[in-house]
């Protein structure tokens, strides 16, 4: 704790603002009990208070997770790793000090990525920011995902457009569903390196080896298109609205999943995932007001933005893999 508390004041004192500190790691892959964890996590809360009494803690940075984390029963029999460590803070009088709760997001096996996983991917996040208010986190205190890309390893389908899909589906999803701070990672220039199915990076941008980058990733596009046309990033409050949209396959999966925000300036924005490999569908925007009211629709000029096949190919070509066209959106 001493040594946490040490970087703290050194950071401090060097003028960066810090609001929120993140504390563990991964506790559950390192089969770690939640009680020893919350032992530690309020004794590095002490020194940390101690250095900056305003700090907003919080944790655990549970792995990838898709289901509740199971630990080995207590004695009560209980094995819902999170509902025991909420329990101890309360136990404490110290639930206070738990002022977020974070985890990772990395839901698919990399060696077995297919396209349906695509339909899963908003259920798999709503459920798990379920599960999390169900083992007693209160709903004041925000729910983040802190690391989030399409499984733990590398895999060929991140560099290509069912990437961006999937992002553009995994960040609607998590904020239209309560989440409060959404962080991607990894970001950075990173070498084509072999995965399952192919040749692949983590990064938003093929570089070699010296890190210099050559092209942007699908992943980058989408996050453009998040960041920059359906929000506005640093732009203040936007709140979300329920959205839904009726197309389905054969099989019942629903193609297209929406997600609407009304933005700091007043504009609507929504956001259109389209996850039909196949087709292009026609959309009519309807907005009520419940269900009782009758449907309204825009009017006035309204501004597209798209990204897609027609604006990125990736080419699996061994250590040669590329995009063209590698963009920009239209």
């Amino acid at each position: 704790p001493e040594d946490s508390a040490a970087e703290l004041a050194y950071i401090e004192k060097r003028g960066y603002p810090i609001s929120q500190v993140e504390m563990g790691e991964e506790p559950d892959g390192q089969y770690m009990l939640p009680e020893d964890y919350g032992a530690l996590y309020l004794e590095w809360a002490r020194a940390l208070h101690r250095v900056d009494a305003k700090l907003k803690l919080g944790g655990p940075v549970f792995t990838g997770v898709n289901e509740d984390v199971r630990a080995w029963p207590d004695a009560g029999g209980r094995t819902s790793w999170m509902g025991r460590f909420v329990d101890y803070l309360k136990a404490r009088g110290k639930l206070d000090e738990l002022s977020f709760v974070s985890f990772e997001h990395y839901p698919f096996p990399p060696c077995e990525v297919t396209w349906s996983d695509l339909y899963r991917e908003p259920e798999l996040v709503r459920h798990i920011l379920q599960v999390w208010r169900e083992d007693g986190v209160p709903p004041n205190v925000p729910l983040m995902i802190t690391e989030s890309n399409l499984s733990w390893e590398l895999t060929q389908p991140m560099a290509d457009t069912f990437a961006a899909l999937w992002l553009a589906d995994n960040a609607g999803a998590f904020l239209a569903n309560g989440g409060t701070a959404f962080y991607h990672s990894p970001i950075q220039p990173e070498p084509l390196r072999p995965g399952c199915h192919g040749w692949s990076t983590f990064g938003n941008f093929v570089a070699n080896d010296r890190l210099e980058a050559s092209q942007p990733t699908a992943q980058y596009f989408a996050s453009q298109l998040i960041n920059l046309e359906w929000v506005k990033h640093g732009a203040g409050m936007h709140e979300l609205y329920p959205a839904s949209a009726d197309v389905r396959d054969d099989a019942g999966h629903e193609l297209i999943t929406a997600y609407a925000v009304k933005r700091p300036d007043g504009e609507w924005s929504v956001m259109l995932v389209n996850k039909d490999p196949s087709n292009a569908h026609a959309v009519k925007i309807a907005l009520t007001n419940g269900n009782a009211s009758p449907a309204r629709h825009f009017a006035g000029a309204a501004a597209l933005v798209a990204f897609g096949a027609e604006q990125y190919v990736w080419h699996s070509d061994g250590p040669k893999s590329r995009a063209d066209p590698d963009g920009p959106m239209k």
